[in-house]
């Protein structure tokens, strides 16, 4: 098991620096991750939480579940088909998580994607999840509207409808709603004091609004 797991470990490290030649989105990211592994590889049917710098940033996330084997993995201002394209080889798969938290989206709006991209690209890694983990549950955590990128709100509710409505069917998946945690009370639009001063990233009383609806899912 050992051996199996150290070639994994040296398999994953040569592929990434091959990638990192040809443009690898985040190399220096994934490198460090897959660094961290080798010391100390993460247990099988841990927490997953992965995606963009809104979970790279969380800070004390791991202590906000501090009873749980949570994984943080959270990448850059990275994008969703990256995740596809790029990330799960490195970063999901290897840890066979029971739960993945996955938020990301974000960025490719902001890059300029429309929300059908988003939503298929979502459906894509869906099945490679799916397909490959089974038995895993898949938590999707809406699309933020964060008060630097107004222009782009119409195409956020869009995306995160079009992800709601597909996971409807779809078995040990869920719909995670963090956009009316964070409104601003008695209106539809985000409150500007949970988010740093970028106005994009949330701030600790911001993430606590995200711990109060992620708590039961995760325990």
């Amino acid at each position: 098991m050992k051996l199996k797991l150290l070639l994994l470990l040296i398999g994953c490290a040569f592929t990434v620096n091959s990638f990192a030649q040809q443009g690898f989105p985040f190399d220096n990211e994934i490198r460090a991750f897959k660094h961290q592994d080798s010391i100390s590889f993460p247990k099988k049917d841990g927490i997953l939480f992965i995606g963009s710098s809104s979970i790279r940033l969380w800070g004390d996330l791991e202590q906000r579940f501090a009873d749980k084997p949570i994984i943080k993995r959270g990448v850059g201002g990275s994008e969703l088909w990256q995740l596809v394209d790029y990330y799960t080889p490195y970063i999901l798969f290897p840890y066979q998580p029971r739960k993945i938290f996955i938020y990301a989206g974000e960025n490719d709006i902001a890059g300029g994607k429309p929300a059908q991209f988003v939503a298929d690209e979502f459906a894509k890694l869906w099945d490679m999840i799916h397909t490959k983990l089974p038995k895993t549950e898949i938590y999707f955590m809406s699309i933020k509207p964060s008060p630097v990128r107004a222009k782009n709100y119409e195409v956020v509710y869009q995306a995160n409808n079009l992800i709601k409505n597909y996971l409807k069917d779809k078995p040990k998946s869920h719909y995670v709603d963090l956009v009316t945690a964070i409104y601003k009370p008695g209106t539809a639009q985000p409150d500007s004091s949970l988010f740093k001063a970028d106005y994009l990233h949330l701030n600790p009383k911001g993430y606590d609004k995200w711990e109060t609806v992620l708590k039961p899912l995760v325990k």
